[in-house]
């Protein structure tokens, strides 16, 4: 059975369709970003300079109709420069002046080149969707969602993203080089890249919807177990020194969800749950000094485990 809403299906092809006239491939970075647009999560993109991490997150921005805001990350920011601050006059009065923040869409650039404390501030927007400053409580747009980028760890300047902070990030991504033939294309359209004409092709509201419409995707008591499964086994790994919390649980559940819409299903198959594996355990996992040494990461515990686990067999005839 498959998915009765011809016009959120539309949407969600416009959407990809417009992000592609300016980014060249990316494909996998595409999809994730759909995905947690859908679920109303947040993406990490890991990635060397000039890989196109700050160009996706604009064209999404703009091709979902909503607004963006871009801050980039140094050493010298704090969290007002993000949040926003009261401004006060010399008669007492005052006014809010909003941050960044208040957008649909915030592309945090860079965001390891910032200290901890402004890291910080984010954290209550990504979970509650509100941020609280002087005492006061600032509900955000919806849709919302942050692209955060980071250079890889130990870059002049960097300081590395807490847990807790990284365990907020429903996926972590790597934008890596382009091919040759993408670089080809890039070249030749290079003037066309570089002054985008992108259109809206829906509104925030429509986004929302569709939101709501992911909810009712079906996922069947075996899937989520399979679910619980492959994360019990990541915590009782012999390589695993802090295995994912109950919030990768939740990004694998909303994740396949919202991935079984795109593909125009109501039911979610085990293999929508394989497929978001990397993207949302990879940076939930602390390897041990020991595995470490032998230059075992995250990943191929993530794919040893997914082997060991039995598959579920899903009825949905």
């Amino acid at each position: 059975m498959t998915v009765k809403n011809e016009k959120g299906q539309a949407i969600l092809k416009s959407v990809l369709d417009e992000v592609s006239k300016v980014v060249v491939g990316k494909d996998d970075i595409k999809e994730l970003l759909m995905i947690a647009l859908l679920s109303q999560g947040h993406v990490l993109i890991e990635g060397l300079p000039g890989t196109a991490k700050t160009t996706v997150a604009r064209t999404f921005a703009h091709a979902i109709g909503g607004t963006f805001k871009r801050v980039q990350g140094t050493p010298d920011m704090l969290p007002a420069d993000i949040l926003g601050f009261y401004l006060y006059r010399a008669d007492g009065s005052s006014t809010f002046m909003p941050g960044p923040i208040f957008a649909n869409v915030l592309l945090a650039d860079e965001l390891n080149r910032t200290t901890p404390r402004t890291q910080s501030a984010l954290l209550e927007s990504m979970q509650e969707q509100q941020v609280t400053i002087e005492r006061e409580t600032h509900k955000l747009d919806h849709p919302f969602i942050i692209i955060a980028s980071q250079i890889p760890y130990g870059g002049l300047g960097t300081s590395q993203l807490s847990e807790v902070q990284t365990d907020r990030f429903m996926f972590r991504t790597w934008s890596g080089l382009s091919t040759l033939e993408e670089e080809d294309q890039i070249l030749k359209d290079i003037d066309a890249i570089t002054e985008p004409q992108i259109k809206a092709v829906t509104t925030p509201e429509d986004i929302v919807r569709l939101q709501q419409d992911v909810k009712k995707i079906h996922i069947a008591d075996g899937v989520r177990r399979y679910i619980l499964d492959i994360i019990d086994n990541l915590r009782h790994h012999q390589d695993i020194v802090l295995g994912p919390s109950t919030r990768a649980g939740i990004a694998l559940l909303k994740g396949a969800r919202a991935r079984a819409f795109t593909q125009e299903r109501d039911f979610v198959i085990p293999d929508d749950v394989k497929r978001l594996l990397s993207p949302v355990l990879s940076h939930r996992l602390q390897v041990s000094p020991e595995a470490e040494m032998e230059d075992i990461g995250p990943e191929p515990i993530i794919n040893e485990v997914a082997t060991q686990v039995p598959v579920p067999i899903i009825d949905n005839a």
